[in-house]
């Protein structure tokens, strides 16, 4: 098959190598990519891959077979539903499976319609109300942009005057449109867990567990960001946990088989979690692979992904087969300077075929691209992910951590305690 991928950042770079690993790949293209898919596919840079028109214009042109979308902001603008108009199979839901990422508000009616555990919450579109019932929770609580915000529109405000400031700043535009409905929501305790299945015909086919790290600075301190490490499996996520995440998110994949989602939910459905201490609780749902969870998910993968992908698209579950390995991936990202806040870029990067040579090491680029010189140059927040397997929870990171010190250019920054808690065991989170 020929086989386009949409997007640029790590995420992609990860599901390119996953099925460019495949026999089955002939061609791989990636819009508009960076510099490590430059390395094992086509790069389109041109191509806009939020444009549905131009999309499937190029998927014609070039024979492309399957179309696999990255971001939720083309699933959220409808570029899975031109692509499959078109008569282009596509590895992703359409814009109303989308809204379930694309409104946090609707994902929350989504869950108490099917009895999905998930935290008290109220939606507001105006500022005093919101204020109230942010004091009638009282702190800590959560405050989320509705809408899309590239994983940073959740704010944990430990106090009263916190929770006050994050409500007025959604509304004063902090993330632009996504704030214009803002979501107040009780505050959760325990450790976080991300599960992801592919899901087509209302079945889902489970993926290994992985556990994000959101905050920038060690010690889970710092603002949210879109991840800035993660590891896989969860070595503190009980048989009866992960039994319950199963079953919760095998609901959830019923549901989408039914209005107002039967059009056509054809792709992923990750599923962000709360282990309280009355059991697993929904955080949120999204309709994509996670990022950075797939750069250690896929790794692990030992069955073939474009069988898998072209299955879920073609709206045949039944020919999914998933096999796992039990080695353990560790990620670590390596981050521009100032990120999430501003930041620069065009930072000549150096070491990054040093540390893919040490064994079990793989370095997914996020942002990067390659400057007249030809030279990698970092383009993003988040730069690279450095993800290394081992036999061991300990040898994994190990590895990780050894190949970060490899790689250099300037600003590098990183958290030096990804999995650190959880080498600790549940006892970390209490």
């Amino acid at each position: 098959m020929n086989i386009l991928v949409l997007g640029g950042g790590g995420r992609e770079h990860a599901l390119a190598w996953a099925l460019a690993k495949s026999p089955k790949c002939e061609q791989l293209f990636v819009a508009p990519g960076n510099g490590g898919t430059a390395k094992i596919a086509q790069n389109i840079p041109h191509l806009s891959p939020e444009d549905g028109n131009a999309v499937v214009g190029f998927a014609r042109d070039h024979a492309v077979d399957l179309v696999v979308v990255g971001p939720e902001a083309l699933l959220v603008a409808g570029v899975a539903d031109a692509v499959r108009q078109a008569g282009i199979l596509c590895f992703g839901p359409d814009m109303q499976g989308a809204q379930l990422e694309g409104s946090k508000t609707y994902s929350k009616q989504f869950m108490d319609a099917n009895n999905i555990p998930t935290a008290r919450y109220e939606s507001f579109t105006e500022l005093a109300p919101a204020l109230s019932f942010a004091e009638e929770l009282g702190a800590p609580l959560v405050v989320k942009a509705d809408g899309l915000a590239a994983g940073k529109g959740v704010i944990i405000a430990q106090t009263d005057e916190e929770a006050k400031e994050a409500i007025k700043s959604c509304f004063e535009g902090a993330f632009g449109e996504a704030g214009n409905t803002v979501l107040v929501e009780e505050f959760l305790t325990g450790p976080e867990c991300s599960l992801l299945a592919f899901v087509a015909q209302g079945k889902a086919f489970f993926m290994e567990p992985a556990q994000d790290h959101k905050r920038a600075f060690d010690g889970d301190t710092g603002p949210n960001t879109g991840g800035m490490g993660v590891y896989s499996p969860v070595p503190i996520v009980s048989e009866e946990e992960q039994a319950a995440m199963q079953k919760i998110m095998q609901t959830a994949a019923a549901a989408t088989a039914k209005e107002p989602f039967i059009n056509d939910y054809r792709g992923v459905l990750y599923g962000g979690f709360m282990l309280t201490a009355n059991g697993p609780s929904v955080l949120e749902f999204n309709v994509r692979f996670g990022d950075p969870e797939t750069q250690v998910i896929l790794p692990r993968l030992e069955s073939d992904f474009v069988d898998a992908t072209h299955a879920i698209a073609c709206g045949k579950p039944e020919d999914v087969h998933l096999t796992w390995s039990d080695e353990w991936a560790v990620c670590v990202v390596l981050a521009s300077k100032g990120y999430p806040g501003a930041y620069e870029t065009g930072k000549v990067i150096l070491g990054v075929d040093e540390a893919e040579a040490l064994p079990g090491v793989v370095v997914f680029h996020a942002g990067t691209s390659h400057n007249t010189d030809g030279e990698l140059v970092s383009a993003g927040g988040r730069v690279l992910n450095v993800v290394a397997l081992g036999e061991s929870f300990e040898e994994a990171r190990e590895r990780a951590y050894e190949a970060c010190a490899c790689i250099n250019f300037e600003g590098k920054q990183y958290r030096s305690d990804i999995g650190r808690r959880a080498a600790l065991g549940r006892s970390a989170w209490e």
